[in-house]
């Protein structure tokens, strides 16, 4: 079992590794990240990203069979699990201790945009919230401290409150 301080000296040597890469070559600082997928019976995906392969599907009201998440819950967890990456990343980079942290997230979604009955509503979520439980010995500032980090440095919650462009290409 990794206790929180071991966890936190991993990622500290992790920060400073980068850091220090990074530095002295600041071409090393550019990453690509790819999925690739197919459709499956009825509305189903098989993504496989690297060596992983998950699935994404939809409630039978959606035409589904509701073999896995479907995509926004999947847009979910991924806020969920970076803000839990970058919660202990950023803990063990400030020196502020964290035993745990637990996040719940939900999102608003109107399916009138997703089914085009209504053009002013739009199709993705129309608020998501974060509710972050942080366990361990620091300081209220402490935790507000870090949570304010996170708040900047957040990849996916960065993507869920900037736009990002997207280039779309279509082969036939």
């Amino acid at each position: 079992m990794t206790t929180a301080t071991s966890r936190d000296d991993d990622l500290r040597a992790i920060v400073d590794a980068t850091t220090s890469a990074v530095t002295d070559d600041p071409g090393k600082a550019a990453a690509l990240f790819r999925a690739d997928g197919e459709g499956r019976d009825g509305v189903r995906t098989e993504i496989r990203i690297g060596r992983h392969e998950i699935t994404i599907d939809e409630p039978p009201a959606l035409g589904g069979q509701d073999a896995a998440i479907n995509p926004v819950e999947s847009a979910l967890a991924a806020l969920l699990s970076c803000q839990v990456v970058t919660y202990r990343f950023w803990a063990a980079k400030l020196g502020i201790p964290l035993d745990d942290v637990h996040v719940r997230t939900e999102g608003d979604l109107d399916v009138r945009g997703f089914f085009g009955l209504d053009d002013a509503v739009r199709p993705g979520f129309g608020e998501v919230r974060l509710a972050v439980d942080l366990r361990g010995p620091a300081s209220a500032e402490d935790y507000q401290r870090l949570k304010d980090a996170v708040d900047e440095h957040c990849p996916v919650l960065d993507l869920f409150r900037n736009p990002t462009p997207v280039q779309v290409g279509l082969t036939s």
